[in-house]
């Protein structure tokens, strides 16, 4: 499969999911934010990080940029989009994905591994994994608090569109396995065609047992499966 990383000023996590990518055998290429056209591309990732530095807002300058109308096209078209941390927001912002990413509940950075849970695992992204199925994953950032509005809400839970969720060891959904305040506990979602994910959580980091773990791996293995 040909994958494609969009690149800002302010990316740090690109390189990351490159070599993610490329070691569960993708055909990957880099694209800087700058560029009109995307190269043939079966999977466009938009990487953590800090574009623009988060100015005005996390991911509000980087929806702007001159690629990401090519993406808007490719993902209508029903390519596969992924959005992660950084790259969540700016799917957000887009209007991609619907609902924001505000501060932390606690005001402060969190950079830590965090259980969630796998809440619809009959997509493209998450077919390798079982329902409820726990995992371990890291997250970093500032502004992960996601929020909707009552009526997507409920179009999320009822057309199952959410992802995953902020969980404990045991799998409970409650406030204390909560890192940073979002709605229902909620990590990570889609769009009603089910070909755009947005997620807090970092699963390019969860690909080696010799540094983390191999929980991302699956989300891979889903996509190429």
């Amino acid at each position: 499969m040909n994958s494609s990383v969009i690149v800002f000023p302010g990316s740090n996590c690109d390189r990351d999911i490159a070599v993610a990518l490329e070691k569960m055998q993708f055909k990957n290429q880099m694209v800087w934010h700058k560029e009109t056209s995307l190269p043939k591309s079966d999977l466009i990732v938009i990487p953590g990080g800090f574009s623009y530095g988060d100015y005005l807002r996390s991911g509000a300058i980087a929806g702007k940029s001159l690629i990401i109308k090519e993406v808007i096209k490719a993902a209508n078209d029903g390519c596969l989009v992924l959005g992660i941390c950084n790259g969540f927001q700016i799917l957000t912002e887009t209007g991609l994905l619907k609902g924001a990413l505000l501060r932390n509940k606690n005001l402060k950075f969190i950079n830590k591994d965090t259980n969630i849970k796998v809440i619809n695992n009959n997509t493209k992204f998450t077919n390798k994994y079982k329902k409820d199925q726990i995992l371990k994953i890291n997250i970093a950032h500032n502004e992960g608090n996601y929020f909707t509005n009552p009526d997507h809400l409920k179009e999320l839970n009822d057309e199952n569109l959410i992802a995953f969720k902020y969980c404990d060891d045991k799998g409970n959904l409650d406030e204390d396995a909560n890192p940073n305040g979002s709605l229902k506990n909620i990590s990570g979602i889609f769009n009603s065609k089910k070909n755009i994910l947005g997620m807090m959580p970092h699963p390019e980091r969860m690909i080696d047992n010799l540094i983390s773990n191999t929980d991302g791996v699956n989300l891979f293995s889903s996509i190429l499966n």
